[in-house]
């Protein structure tokens, strides 16, 4: 029995390679120009392509923002994956803290771009309460031993105090306002969240 070829699409190919890389030089010129959000022209430019092909892809500039944002979370999940979880305390937080850091460091400024013309629009308005709940999951993963030891009502507030710590605006404030270096924005983490956190007897000695 013979087995048919599997058909390529070509031109679809083409076509969603093309989108990739409207996408990608969004993200740069978001980054170079935050906050400013880049005009089609200049996203074409910088892509390569022409006006028209942006918008035979997306019907406006906040779908491709949308597809922007969605992409960077992709970016995220496959780069910066929960690492060290069965590690001690000392080593989660360090993990935690370089992990989240790299992270800021790397979209701090499509972030800001992201929430000062999020506007009045659901999609973007979801994407950034999806990002912080993402954070606060991944926190309560790396930090469960921690958490274990604590109430509800302290669990909850601590978890609070523990994102607004490690938002993105924390980490942009610590760099450019405080002109602190990367290494030392992790110590500022690590040194925090080690008071906040619980010890247990034995670490406590």
């Amino acid at each position: 029995m013979s087995v048919r070829p599997i058909k390529v699409d070509g031109r679809r190919l083409r076509s969603e390679r093309t989108k990739q890389l409207i996408i990608e030089a969004y993200l740069v010129l978001a980054q170079d120009l935050s906050p400013r959000v880049p005009t089609a022209a200049e996203i074409a430019a910088k892509a390569g392509y022409s006006v028209r092909s942006i918008f035979e892809r997306f019907p406006d500039i906040l779908a491709l923002q949308v597809a922007a944002v969605d992409y960077c979370f992709a970016q995220v999940s496959a780069l910066a994956p929960p690492r060290g979880v069965e590690g001690n305390r000392e080593s989660r937080i360090e993990s935690y803290v370089q992990t989240r850091g790299q992270t800021c460091e790397r979209w701090v400024r499509l972030w800001r771009s992201l929430v000062v013309n999020q506007g009045d629009s659901p999609e973007l308005k979801v994407r950034i309460r999806l990002a912080r709940e993402r954070v606060t999951q991944r926190m309560e993963l790396m930090f469960a031993p921690e958490f274990a030891m604590m109430q509800p009502e302290e669990r909850r507030q601590t978890l609070i105090v523990l994102e607004a710590l490690t938002d993105v605006e924390s980490w942009e404030r610590m760099r450019e306002f405080f002109g602190l270096s990367v290494n030392e924005a992790y110590g500022v983490w690590i040194r925090t969240i080690d008071r906040l956190l619980p010890k247990s007897s034995s670490e406590a000695v």
